[in-house]
């Protein structure tokens, strides 16, 4: 990927578990990423059991129900929709706990 490439993370695909563990590990250092992260096994087993298809864009209100959810992607979405809904869900008033 390009960006990939701009970032210098670039790898030989990996031909065991130990190497594929050796580049994520690698590509979580160098993209700074600060979340907890997991790695799949080596069948990718979790992806195309949770992978969705098509792709598309939620945005989950304070009270976890879809407040949005685009077209499919990538032509579905639509920026000024989910603008539109963002300000629509910011702007309910919230219940107090």
């Amino acid at each position: 990927m390009q960006s990939n490439i701009k970032d210098q993370v670039v790898f030989a695909s990996p031909k065991n578990e130990e190497e594929r563990a050796y580049i994520a590990g690698a590509c979580v250092r160098k993209l700074g990423i600060k979340f907890p992260s997991v790695l799949d096994e080596f069948g990718n087993s979790t992806e195309r059991a949770y992978t969705g298809w098509p792709d598309r864009i939620y945005l989950i209100d304070a009270q976890g129900r879809v407040a949005y959810k685009s077209l499919p992607g990538p032509f579905g979405f639509l920026p000024d929709q989910l603008s539109a809904a963002l300000v629509r869900t910011l702007a309910t008033p919230q219940p107090s706990h």
